[in-house]
């Protein structure tokens, strides 16, 4: 698959900007500031109806307007398709296929696939755990577009369970304790957690089993080979204990746990495999947490069970990469892991010529020459590769294809 033309309207830097696009590379190179991120950032949007850069949407719309378009012509195993994504201010996003009557954003996901590399990756390595999750998650979301229901389905009973625990949380501390009415709906908003997050968590550790040797070898292709890179999944089903070794954290409460004292982290093998489980016994097991765990729950008015709990172990060797490698081993391992996603996406493709566009948004700036080469070659063969860059010269000559010149509020095509 490649993207034959993009056009977005108010988006971003841009009031109106077109660009035309063909198979193999494609060097966008412009001075910092003037919109290259801009441009990839809205290809990624319609693969995932998220940004890579932003939590929201409002700052994907030009300052001032209350609508952002971004239209896109795919060339997918030989047959053209056009998608039209409405993202507005107030109101749902909308979209388009081919020009039809508009459908929900949603509808769109999977036709545009795409694996984008930035600088913001880093926080896959040195972040918090959710970045981890955002990111199994989003790609989840590209392989299977179903899941995109899993996650609203899962947000939505998770933010009704919370604020059921924080009125009982009031209750609890007040003279009449909590009210058999809060306790009887908290036992159904159980159920209905148990069973979204039992689907959520079985795609994760699918996911994660199919990543983890195209991770191991991307790794390992892209630097000497002398140490392995392993990923490892906390679930909270695993226990208060893990949560502590892994440093597990909540949005109200600040990730202060840390790694382990002993400044190594498990291997996992004292965990038990729940990817060996079914979504029916995962749905057990979680049940049974949550009862286990209400007193803790209503003592802090807040879900303490569930993905959104989980964290991603990475490791490299014996330690863990957060707080323990080095700035140019973090890159290696952020771009591992986009490495793996793009394998993973090939390999899933159903439709002859359906290989995802591949995106490096100023990577090769942070690379030292031998990477910059490694990286080139593991992605050169790619249907359609884009690259900004702020000079040409970072670009390995590996690389070679056309380029576009970004201009303040447009591009420039070379000849």
């Amino acid at each position: 698959m490649y993207l034959e033309h993009l056009s977005l309207t108010d988006f971003r830097s841009y009031a109106q900007v077109d660009l035309t696009l063909g198979p193999g590379v494609t060097v966008l190179v412009g001075s910092n500031g003037l919109g290259k991120t801009n441009l990839v950032e809205s290809i990624g949007y319609l693969s995932t109806l998220s940004s890579h850069r932003v939590s929201s949407d409002g700052p994907l719309l030009r300052f001032g307007t209350e609508q952002a378009l971004i239209r896109a012509q795919l060339v997918r195993g030989g047959q053209k398709v056009m998608v039209e994504v409405e993202v507005n201010a107030t109101r749902a996003n909308r979209a388009r296929i081919n020009r039809a009557n508009p459908v929900r954003a949603r509808d769109v996901l999977g036709l545009c696939r795409t694996v984008l590399f930035a600088p913001e990756d880093l926080a896959l390595v040195k972040g918090d755990p959710g970045n981890r999750r955002r990111f199994l998650d989003d790609l989840l979301v590209v392989l299977l577009p179903r899941h995109a229901g899993t996650r609203s389905d899962y947000d939505r009973v998770l933010k009704q369970r919370n604020a059921l625990l924080k009125s009982a949380r009031s209750q609890h501390f007040s003279r009449t304790g909590v009210s058999e009415t809060h306790l009887a709906t908290l036992d159904v908003w159980d159920m209905h957690l148990a069973v979204v997050a039992a689907n959520l968590l079985a795609a994760r550790l699918d996911l994660l089993n199919r990543l983890r040797p195209h991770m191991a070898e991307a790794y390992a292709q892209l630097t000497d080979g002398s140490k392995l890179l392993r990923a490892i999944y906390r679930s909270s089903l695993d226990g208060p204990a893990s949560q502590v070794q892994s440093g597990m954290y909540d949005a109200e409460f600040p990730d202060t746990l840390g790694e382990p004292a002993s400044g190594a982290a498990s291997d996992g093998q004292d965990l038990p495999d729940l990817s060996l489980c079914t979504v029916e016994e995962l749905t057990e097991k979680y049940r049974v947490e949550l009862v286990q765990s209400r007193t803790r729950e209503l003592e802090r008015g807040m879900s303490l069970v569930g993905p959104h709990r989980d964290e991603l172990d990475l490791l490299l060797g014996q330690a863990p990469a957060r707080g323990y490698a080095s700035h140019g081993e973090s890159w290696s391992i952020a771009l591992a892991l986009r490495l793996a996603s793009f394998h993973v996406l090939d390999e899933d493709r159903h439709v002859a010529g359906n290989q995802p566009i591949l995106i490096l948004d100023d990577v090769f700036a942070e690379l030292d020459a031998q990477r910059r080469r490694k990286l080139a070659l593991m992605v050169a063969s790619a249907e359609q590769v884009l690259v900004t860059a702020a000079v040409g010269e970072d670009i390995p000559e590996e690389l070679s294809g056309s380029t576009v010149q970004v201009i303040p509020g447009g591009v420039i095509p070379d000849e």
